[in-house]
């Protein structure tokens, strides 16, 4: 018997594909798609699979509408090109309104009016936002919340006076977004010093960077975390996700429970730790991924609409007061979802660096990086941000809602 010759099992590989391709294709047609939309985000690995598995391939075989996912670390970048080369993507989910709504006030979303229940969210998740010459309407909804401002620990609760600069787990190295794990400390040093309504401010720019009140927030980061010293190095190198070494403790959000929870660890508001932390100690910090439309196909406003369903089974956590808890047994999850619902926990306000414009943003998330190495030259880095802030102020639209509840 003749042996079949190399080439020939290579065309027979070949049409092999082929035809497994168009089965492909071919049950997929069969299945009846009523058409497709296409969703940009910034979720990978493990968190991207669960939304796969747990939102959108029920929403796909519930409505026949076939989501094309694009996953990027570099969001903010990809959008912006995905938008200069005219071909955005139908629905976007961005971390923070800060950028959303530059894209609003440009006229690049849609309003998503009549499209979901703004009564079941506080005003600073869904708010109403007029631009200039679009009126008041909704263009964004928090798909999912994570909670700040605490302080994780296994081991001795920690005081102001116990946690020392040896004793934080920092990480600051976040690809693209690096820095990012800094600009929270600032943010949470001065909303529990100064409070809410100073915080607010200076989120939306009314107040300056130079301000005393927030030099006094980046000089109580450095002296807890001691910048400037050998652990400047250890902070830039290592990823915020790194696991910290026992007796550490962590300034992370919500996103690390299970981390802490499997070292038998508990968390303390970051209230406690901070040095001179003022009468109006107490707000919580919080973050958000908010979706919205920059297409408004049929399919795309289908898929907000489901984002919006309090029956959806959306990421840990749900912003949606007519969503069912989504602790079930875990006392932790049903603590902060109860927070960052507005059922308990008093002020929330939203992550400042997230309000702010797009390139203060990012300039902030590099001062931080430089001011661990240099401490000294805090003035210096302040009046750089005050200087781009001021520029940036012209194009930033109306003030967002920073703090509700």
């Amino acid at each position: 018997m003749t042996r079949p010759r190399p080439r020939t099992l290579l065309v027979l590989a070949v049409c092999l594909a082929l035809l497994g391709t168009t089965v492909y294709v071919g049950v997929r047609w069969a299945q009846a798609w009523k058409g497709s939309v296409t969703l940009l985000a910034n979720w990978s690995g493990t968190e991207r699979e669960q939304f796969e598995d747990n939102v959108i391939g029920p929403f796909e075989d519930e409505y026949r509408i076939d989501v094309v996912y694009q996953g990027s670390s570099a969001l903010s970048q990809v959008l912006a090109a995905d938008i200069a080369a005219g071909s955005p993507p139908d629905v976007a989910v961005l971390p923070g309104p800060g950028e959303l709504l530059s894209y609003a006030v440009d006229g690049r979303l849609h309003p998503l009016d009549g499209l979901f229940d703004r009564r079941h969210y506080d005003g600073i998740w869904a708010p109403e936002v007029t631009v200039p010459g679009g009126g008041g309407h909704t263009y964004w909804l928090p798909v999912k919340t994570g909670l700040k401002s605490m302080v994780w620990y296994a081991g001795d609760r920690p005081t102001a006076r116990s946690a020392g600069p040896q004793r934080w787990c920092l990480g600051m190295e976040s690809g693209a977004t690096s820095g990012w794990p800094g600009t929270d400390w600032v943010e949470d040093v001065l909303l529990q010093q100064a409070g809410p309504r100073v915080y607010a401010d200076w989120a939306n720019g009314r107040l300056p960077w130079t301000d005393p009140a927030v030099r006094k927030a980046w000089a109580t980061w450095g002296e807890m975390v001691g910048a400037g010293g050998g652990r400047a190095e250890e902070a830039l190198t290592a990823g915020f996700g790194a696991d910290c070494a026992p007796g550490r403790l962590e300034h992370q959000g919500s996103f690390r429970a299970g981390h802490w929870q499997r070292a038998g660890g508990d968390y303390v508001h970051f209230s406690e730790v901070v040095p001179g932390a003022g009468p109006r100690a107490g707000a919580w910090e919080v973050s958000g991924d908010l979706a919205a439309l920059l297409n408004p196909t049929p399919e795309a406003e289908q898929l907000i609409r489901y984002l919006a369903d309090p029956g959806t089974a959306l990421p840990r956590h749900t912003a949606n007061k007519a969503a069912a808890p989504d602790g079930g047994r875990d006392g932790t999850a049903d603590e902060v979802g109860g927070i960052l619902r507005g059922g308990t926990g008093g002020t929330r306000c939203w992550d400042a660096s997230d309000v702010m414009p797009r390139a203060t943003r990012d300039a902030f998330h590099q001062a931080v990086l430089r001011y661990l190495v240099e401490p000294r030259r805090l003035d210096e880095l302040l009046t750089e941000l005050q200087e781009l802030a001021e520029a940036d102020a012209a194009s930033t639209g109306p003030e967002l809602p920073v703090c509700g509840g």
